[in-house]
């Protein structure tokens, strides 16, 4: 089933559709600073943010937080809005591919022992700045150093 997914995904991008995903940002504050959680990819270990292909009818928020849960093994509350959207090539065995992944706030109030995929990646909590130097993906590091201005103009957080 999955290569059959695949192999749609590679036709559409060769025929120029874009193809997109949906990311979590995974923040929390310690000691009244903004730190931010990582996660390791399974094949490459490179640092990214949890994320995941459109299912279905959900939004792209909810989601971005069932990526967090399965990859990060958190939960929280999630923005319904997104603080922007980054573009990467995703890494195939003959081709890479454009992704366009919109990234969506998640406010983490529960971080679980063991979860689906814990045992194929490890996640780390960072302050925003130090997580951006871990980043590859220039517009992902733009999108790092802007999540505490956007936190604090939000309405809907109380004051932290």
């Amino acid at each position: 089933m999955k290569s059959r997914k695949w192999k749609k995904r590679i036709r559409e991008a060769k025929a120029g559709k874009a193809l997109e995903q949906a990311a979590a940002l995974p923040f929390r504050f310690a000691n009244g600073a903004l730190e931010v959680m990582l996660i390791t990819t399974r094949t490459t270990h490179r640092f990214c943010l949890p994320k995941g292909w459109p299912m279905g009818n959900r939004s792209l928020s909810e989601v971005a937080r069932i990526e967090a849960f399965e990859e990060a093994g958190i939960e929280g509350i999630v923005s319904s809005v997104t603080l922007g959207e980054y573009f990467y090539w995703k890494r195939l065995k003959k081709v890479f591919i454009p992704i366009k992944v919109s990234v969506f706030p998640l406010e983490v109030t529960c971080e679980i022992a063991h979860w689906p995929e814990g045992a194929e990646r490890q996640r780390k909590w960072l302050p925003s700045e130090d997580a951006a130097l871990l980043i590859d993906e220039p517009e992902l590091v733009s999108l790092l150093c802007s999540l505490y201005d956007k936190i604090k103009r939000d309405p809907t957080r109380g004051e932290k």
